[in-house]
């Protein structure tokens, strides 16, 4: 009984270990070159409706930020105390990886991005938030309202 014990919480861990795997792919493959940059990708993670954020439009987000190589969050609309950020897209009032990673959403629509350092905060990036020098960004955005 022992033995078929042992082997079945070890069938589990495999099966454990294949669904993450397969969460993994289904991750890699989804992401996509953003049009308009030169490393940074996204994935739509929950589909929206309605009309597209365009260029010059003013567009609030709830948004979460992460360091990929702290893992570290530096920023969050949804932490006590924050509110949802407005911007006006697609004309370089935000990081270039945001700026044109968010063109195309939908209300309603959960994106994440990956940022690469030139398209973020470069090669200084941004001690006071906890982003290193080089940081690579990965920011899930939620469009809530587009004007």
């Amino acid at each position: 009984a022992l033995h078929v014990r042992v082997s079945s919480i070890q069938g589990h861990r495999l099966l454990d270990g294949r669904a993450a795997q397969r969460r993994r792919a289904r991750r890699e493959v989804a992401m996509e070159p953003v049009p308009g940059c030169n490393g940074t990708t996204r994935r739509t993670v929950t589909p929206g409706s309605g009309p597209e954020v365009t260029k010059g439009a003013t567009v609030t987000v709830h948004a979460t930020g992460v360091v990929m190589e702290t893992s570290k969050k530096f920023w969050s609309t949804k932490d006590p105390g924050q509110q949802p950020f407005t911007y006006q897209a697609g004309v370089g009032k935000v990081i270039t990886g945001w700026d044109q990673g968010c063109l195309g959403m939908r209300v309603g629509e959960t994106r994440e991005l990956v940022i690469p350092a030139h398209e973020g905060y470069g090669q200084g990036g941004f001690p006071a938030w906890g982003i290193p020098p080089g940081g690579t960004l990965n920011f899930t955005l939620e469009c809530l309202k587009i004007e």
